[in-house]
């Protein structure tokens, strides 16, 4: 009797990442009429199995892209996700009218998605959170090996500014995303030393000010308010409302918009707005000396 042999277990479950990006990796390539009708039946008649096809096509594009941004430490099968992510918008945002392939319009949705999570997850601390960061975060490595600068440390003067004359960037930024490249996070949390109770975060200044600091900066701001309040008799009416509107809000308004509610011009507005200053600061010298030096007249 011819026996059997039963597959094992985990050769029918193991590495399920693999055998999808396999089966991805052998789906048919589009033609241009076939990818036109599809994105046309999904944009104008919702037609999911359109999509389902248009987008299960291109999963491929999905997969090169995400491995591209493996050496960043990052689960290859969370940057698969995040570049469907990508391609889903891109199927959502995608004009078949336009004379374009959508292979080409959606690189740069699956590109952008799969960075965005980088950046996100790369470390504890964000990273990238202008146009300038984000370039250099993705592209410092490759133009440091183009210009020959094996250092692992900060850059040298010529150096640094070649790579922010590559990049377009300051040489500053420069600086600051070498030096966030090759420093490792290190929790707040952890000791000092081998040995011993204390951690990094006991050594972090405190800019708080003081309960003295405190009690004396109230005390101080309290006394200006009654200065202030004290000089602003001297003014009429519209100038009070001009100097308030202008100086003492925390959300000062534009000359225009007082004009236009005083029913003056702009420039009538201003030539009033230095009138009151004056009489404020001359009643201020009055009762407490120059108003300058005491941080009343900015």
């Amino acid at each position: 009797m011819e026996a059997h042999t039963q597959p094992r277990a985990a050769d029918t479950s193991a590495d399920p990442e693999r055998r999808f990006i396999k089966r991805a990796m052998q789906e048919d390539l589009l033609e241009r009429e076939e990818e036109q009708d599809l994105a046309f039946r999904w944009r104008d008649q919702k037609d999911e199995r359109a999509l389902h096809a248009l987008t299960q096509a291109y999963m491929r594009l999905v997969i090169a892209m995400a491995a591209r941004f493996r050496k960043y430490g990052l689960p290859m099968a969370d940057l698969i996700q995040e570049g469907n992510v990508g391609l889903m918008l891109a199927a959502a945002k995608f004009e078949p009218g336009r004379d374009v392939r959508f292979s080409t319009y959606a690189s740069w949705w699956i590109r952008s998605s799969i960075q965005d999570y980088v950046l996100r997850n790369w470390s504890i601390v964000r990273t990238g959170t202008t146009s300038a960061q984000k370039s250099l975060f993705f592209n410092l490595r490759r133009v440091r090996a183009m210009i020959a600068d094996a250092g692992g440390g900060m850059m040298t003067p010529e150096n640094r500014a070649r790579t922010a004359r590559l990049l377009k960037v300051r040489e500053e930024d420069v600086d600051t995303m070498t030096a966030r490249l090759s420093a490792a996070d290190r929790s707040l949390n952890a000791p000092t030393a081998a040995e011993g109770e204390q951690e990094w975060q006991d050594l972090l200044a405190d800019d708080r000010a003081t309960p003295d600091e405190d009690v004396m900066e109230r005390h101080d701001a309290e006394r200006r308010e009654a200065w202030i309040a004290d000089a602003m008799t001297v003014l009429t009416e519209r100038e009070q409302a001009i100097i308030r509107r202008r100086k003492l809000g925390e959300d000062t308004d534009t000359l225009e918009a007082i004009g236009n509610d005083l029913g003056i011009s702009k420039e009538r507005v201003r030539q009033i707005e230095t009138q009151a200053l004056g009489k404020l600061k001359a009643a201020l010298v009055a009762r407490v000396g120059d108003p300058e030096d005491a941080g009343l007249i900015p």
